[in-house]
């Protein structure tokens, strides 16, 4: 589920923490750092439970509507195709969702208004509307609707954001992930007609290894390759580099030097989107600049193998 990128952006948090807060118990660097990756994985169980609660409040309100005094002809007989769409209704019988949820202690009982405020955006929209309407009635539909939902109201939805922000502060990054990972959960559902198979937090077990050497390796050679970034920006107040530049040189220092078996162009190309993602307008060209010439240095000192054109992101994940 987590793919490589996501672990250097985690590794990359968790250093910048560590380092801020002048810790120096690397075990307990290490205990953060696991703990904002399992993160991940309940946010995924968050947004799937999520999907059930919305069929379970509007089965509420069907319910309230039938109990009116005075009920109109669609209270009697309403439309029930949200709450019969076969991915929501696989969803809410699935014992492993459950259990890993109530295991983790995830449940929406103390903020079903949250729950049933996005219902009601939901049901203002135009595709809702076409989709009650429709006459298309299988599991691609359900699936197109479940994806146009997530897409145009959940993740986009300000208060649920608010929401998770204050259940976890490792989630910031984490939406766009876990949106795919949603996508993607579903789509293999319809492939395997309706039965659900939760995706593992690691999509490689070598990468949690993978996770905690990258933290490990970058803490203990932190002075050694300050020093080398240092030398090759002599003409640069080192102190005025901004902190997250020089953790994320030092990380790609660290993967290029102690991970031979990643190709150098990939860690060059992720430290780069890093940079981009994570620090100032101009820590791309910044960084890509120091980290070329040290790459050089490194080719000629024969620290490191020359990498070609073809080098490519395999060993990225």
């Amino acid at each position: 589920m987590i793919n490589r990128r996501h672990i250097r952006v985690k590794v990359l948090q968790s250093l910048y923490a560590f380092h801020q807060s002048h810790n120096q118990d690397v075990n307990s660097g290490i205990n953060e750092l696991m703990k904002s990756i399992e993160k991940t994985y309940e946010l995924y169980l968050y947004q799937l439970t999520l999907l059930v609660e919305l069929k379970w409040q509007e089965e509420r309100i069907l319910e309230e509507g039938q109990m009116k005094q005075m009920p109109t002809r669609e209270d009697l007989q309403p439309n029930k195709r949200f709450v019969n769409n076969t991915l929501l209704v696989m969803l809410s019988e699935d014992k492993t969702v459950l259990k890993k949820s109530k295991e983790r202690g995830i449940q929406w009982q103390e903020d079903r208004d949250l729950v049933r405020k996005l219902l009601r955006e939901i049901k203002k929209s135009g595709y809702y509307t076409s989709y009650m309407q429709s006459e298309d009635n299988d599991m691609d539909s359900d699936l197109r609707f479940i994806f146009k939902m997530l897409e145009k109201d959940v993740i986009r939805f300000e208060p649920l954001h608010d929401f998770y922000e204050e259940k976890s502060i490792y989630w910031i990054d984490d939406w766009e992930l876990i949106y795919k990972m949603l996508i993607k959960t579903l789509k293999i559902a319809v492939e395997n007609n309706g039965r659900l198979q939760l995706m593992d937090l690691f999509k490689d077990p070598s990468d949690r290894d993978f996770a905690e050497d990258l933290f490990v390796k970058a803490v203990l050679n932190h002075e050694t390759f300050n020093e080398i970034i240092s030398e090759k920006t002599r003409n640069w107040d080192v102190e005025r580099i901004a902190q997250m530049d020089m953790i994320i040189m030092e990380m790609a220092l660290t993967e290029i030097l102690k991970f031979p078996e990643i190709p150098v162009k990939v860690s060059l190309n992720e430290y780069i989107e890093l940079s981009k993602m994570y620090s100032t307008p101009k820590s791309k060209v910044f960084v890509n600049g120091v980290l070329d010439k040290l790459v050089e240095d490194f080719v000629k000192e024969k620290k490191i193998t020359p990498y070609k054109p073809g080098d490519h992101n395999d060993a990225s994940g």
